[in-house]
């Protein structure tokens, strides 16, 4: 399986990838995993490629094959088409930050629905953020976003909260936690 994680810098891309790869790890799969972070703690473009199977011989994703597309914000969802197929599973948090084009006024904020649905048939939209606030822990958005992707990978729950527990500090761990049982439970919008 390929899962491709975007968003910007600070969204907690990086830990979410991870865990993913400790969950999948600890179920018995090879996993292998890259990640491009260059200005990502000015705001700048994150991406983690998380490959797992019995055996996985690369950590790149190659174009047409990523099996799930989770993005922690809406228009970095855009940016990978070519790495989609008519299958992807897609995953868009709401969540908009306007590049420099669209704060100048230049620009509109681009509908990412429409660019998505051309290249899958899979495109769901869920308010990780929201969810996150509501906690009063925006930081926790990744394992918001993590417990959605827990649904679409057949692996207990259980297992997914020991990695948690094992892996995030002891101070946020409960609110963690809890945010990720949340995105478990999220409402997803199916475009």
């Amino acid at each position: 399986m390929n899962v491709l994680m975007t968003g910007v810098g600070g969204q907690g891309i990086i830990l979410a990838s991870d865990i993913l790869s400790e969950v999948v790890m600890r179920a018995g799969f090879d996993v292998k995993k890259s990640e491009i972070h260059g200005m990502a703690q000015r705001g700048g473009s994150v991406m983690s490629h998380v490959r797992f199977a019995g055996e996985v011989a690369s950590p790149l994703i190659p174009y047409g094959c990523c099996d799930i597309l989770v993005s922690f914000e809406e228009l970095e969802a855009a940016r990978y088409p070519p790495y989609m197929n008519g299958g992807t599973t897609v995953i868009v948090n709401r969540f908009r930050l306007a590049p420099p084009s669209v704060i100048a006024g230049k620009e509109p904020y681009p509908d990412v629905v429409p660019i998505l649905k051309g290249c899958s048939g899979n495109v769901y939209l869920a308010d990780g953020t929201a969810v996150a606030q509501a906690l009063g822990e925006r930081r926790a958005l990744n394992l918001v976003l993590m417990g959605v992707l827990s649904k679409f990978i057949e692996i207990p729950e259980t297992l997914w909260a020991e990695v948690i527990a094992d892996m995030v500090p002891e101070r946020i761990r409960e609110v963690n936690l809890e945010a990720f049982k949340r995105g478990r439970t999220i409402d997803l919008v199916r475009t």
